[in-house]
């Protein structure tokens, strides 16, 4: 059995706040935007997009620690988060 080094360990922490932390971001960005997008009354279309959250924080989980490694991870967050917040911006500006 090899020890675990701290390399290691800082590459799972690092994943570890880009699931949680990143993850949370991309959650976020990702429900306004479709709570803006759906073409349903006000009320039921937040209340669809908060329902849907929880499947698109779980995927961001699964996605970040399923990634060869955490500069990826980052990266793929980041990505996300800046494209969805580019649409959510042009969505909010045109409404």
């Amino acid at each position: 059995m090899t020890p675990t080094t701290w390399r290691y360990r800082g590459a799972v922490a690092s994943r570890t706040l880009a699931a949680i932390g990143g993850g949370y971001v991309l959650t976020s960005i990702a429900i306004a935007l479709t709570a803006l997008a759906l073409p349903l009354p006000r009320a039921d279309a937040v209340t669809l997009a908060t329902l849907l959250s929880f499947v698109v924080y779980t995927c961001a989980i699964l996605w970040v620690f399923a990634t060869s490694s955490a500069t990826r991870a980052w990266g793929g967050i980041a990505i996300s988060s800046a494209v969805l917040g580019a649409a959510l911006w042009i969505a909010g500006s045109a409404s």
